[in-house]
């Protein structure tokens, strides 16, 4: 009703001293002359008190609040029906952008050239989601302006109820602001977790549409959206794939001297493919000093002397199981010296059979 405190106390003085005079309410109440002054005048704009030769008669509060609820009542329909015109206004605009997005979309996948438009697809295909979004997210996906662009977008899924699913790379442990984001998405009710390396950024809505680069070695590449069932059916099988080597996000991580972290696995085996430290710096989204000094730790840990040598060792101790690549290459038959030529009905002598094919 617009009484503070002092106010109302002022009302209630009135109410035990009918007939009451303003020399008496200064003397009375404990406040600058002022507040008192002022707080009377409230009192009789609200007609719960009136003058009478110099006295202050307290009126029926019912009776006397019953025009100021009228009004009340009144600015609250008043707002209640701007609020509907509000409401069918951004309905409107809603369908037309819905019209305009789809009048653009070619059948299976549709080009997106700039990061504006992917944010703002983005949005668009969050807001009409209405089970999943799931993604895989790498290093070069969680800069401080895509996190502050993303934020409102997985806060509107996860007030919906929508399952938010988000993996990364375990590298975002070093990562100060991309961990924040992370667990704050956990502690919102989304599911995060980690795993060594990610291929590509991929974010699929509703098990329908996704997104994913254009080229995953330049993101100013673009992206592209894809909505055909082949495609979804394939990109989802990548993701489930990950998922099961992923950890759960701040899960107690087994780094004594006799077993490995998932991504220390990962590490090894990348080094036994012989990648440089640059190329294991980018498919792990860490910087060069902090791989090359885990893989310093691994080689001491193994009592290795060369990275061949380490990945023998961790062979050995069953840290890896070695590679069967070289028996899966098939052997070529030698063919004998004073063989008879190969021929077919219809082929010319001396064409061999195995050259033509």
């Amino acid at each position: 009703m617009g009484l503070d405190d002092l106010t109302y106390e002022i009302y209630r003085f009135a109410l035990n001293r009918p007939g009451c005079r303003l020399d008496e309410l200064l003397l009375a109440v404990d406040a600058p002359e002022t507040a008192v002054r002022d707080g009377v005048s409230r009192l009789l704009e609200l007609a719960l008190l009136r003058r009478a030769e110099g006295s202050l008669i307290p009126a029926r509060p019912p009776l006397a609040l019953r025009s100021m609820l009228e009004r009340h009542q009144a600015d609250i329909l008043r707002r209640q029906q701007e609020f509907i015109h509000v409401k069918a206004a951004v309905d409107r605009l809603s369908e037309e952008y819905e019209d305009a997005q789809a009048r653009g979309t070619h059948a299976g996948w549709e080009r997106l050239e700039s990061q504006a438009a992917i944010h703002t697809r983005m949005e668009h295909l969050a807001g009409r989601a209405t089970t999943e979004c799931v993604s895989l997210l790498p290093a070069d996906a969680n800069g401080d302006d895509a996190l502050r662009a993303r934020r409102p977008i997985d806060q509107h899924m996860l007030d919906r109820g929508l399952r938010v699913w988000n993996v990364y790379l375990e590298s975002i442990y070093n990562d100060r602001a991309g961990l924040a984001y992370a667990r704050w998405v956990a502690q919102s009710g989304g599911r995060v977790g980690t795993t060594p390396t990610l291929p590509i950024w991929l974010v699929v809505y509703d098990r329908t549409t996704a997104l994913l680069p254009v080229d995953p070695k330049d993101p100013a590449a673009g992206a592209v959206q894809v909505t055909g069932a082949g495609y979804i059916a394939g990109l989802l099988a990548l993701f489930e794939r990950l998922c099961e080597s992923m950890t759960p996000l701040d899960a107690p991580g087994a780094c004594d001297g006799e077993q490995l972290t998932p991504l220390e696995k990962e590490l090894l085996r990348l080094m036994g493919q012989g990648l440089t430290d640059e190329a294991v710096c980018k498919k792990f989204g860490l910087g060069v000093r902090t791989a090359r000094r885990m893989i310093a730790d691994l080689m001491e840990r193994l009592g290795a002397r060369s990275r061949f040598e380490a990945g023998a060792k961790a062979v050995e101790r069953g840290w890896l199981r070695p590679c069967a690549c070289g028996a899966d290459q098939p052997v070529r038959a030698k063919k004998a010296k004073n063989s008879p030529p190969t021929t077919t009905p219809g082929m010319p002598q001396g064409a061999d059979i195995g050259a033509l094919v």
